[in-house]
């Protein structure tokens, strides 16, 4: 099993080490520290983790939870908050930034490992579903695309509609083309000719 490569965000150094030697004591890989949220953000842009275990009170003018937004939207990471605090507004504030969990201190190793593996799996289903998603309208948007053209044709070549596939499904095959590509290309050549 591949390790899995965690950045720590937290400004107590004490807790940082503390959280390094319970990590690595499970197999994990600790790739970076960080003790603020722009640092957070910026480390985990370079180094591209699996995992950031963040506290939520940190210096300077980005919190945990705003900074487990900001890698949140743009897809870098998944983020495991780490809190003393459990009041609703915290909790309520952490799960519209997106992050995929929430723990709060004190906690053990036995606490620690289940959440960290349960934030991964859900991150995982995440990436898929967005892939499965994106797939989708790519498949929409060419169905879209290949019937237009069936029309054209039906139109332009006085076709009937099982023909006019067929002729987009020939060209397609001869021009070692998809049927996406040869789609665009009757819509286009036929826009021109218009």
């Amino acid at each position: 099993m591949a390790q899995h490569r965690i950045v720590i965000v937290e400004d107590e150094s004490l807790v940082r080490l503390d959280l390094k030697e319970m990590l690595e004591n499970q197999g994990y890989l600790v790739v970076g520290e960080a003790s603020d949220g722009r640092s957070a953000i910026n480390l985990a842009r370079e180094l591209k983790p699996d995992l950031l275990l963040m506290d939520i009170q940190m210096p300077g003018e980005l919190d945990g939870i705003g900074a487990a937004k900001i890698l949140a939207e743009e897809r870098v990471a998944p983020v495991l908050l780490l809190t003393a605090y459990s009041d609703r507004e915290f909790v309520d504030r952490a799960r519209e930034s997106g992050v995929m969990g929430y723990i709060v201190k004190p906690f053990g190793e036995a606490e620690l490992v289940p959440a960290i593996e349960v934030a991964l799996a859900r991150f995982q289903e995440f990436r898929s579903l967005e892939q499965e998603l994106g797939d989708t309208r790519e498949a929409l948007e060419t169905r879209k695309l290949v019937e237009r053209a069936k029309g054209v044709l039906m139109d332009a070549q006085g076709l009937k509609e099982t023909e006019a596939f067929r002729k987009i499904q020939k060209l397609s095959m001869n021009s070692r083309k998809s049927m996406r590509e040869v789609a665009e290309a009757i819509l286009l050549a036929h826009d021109v000719s218009a």
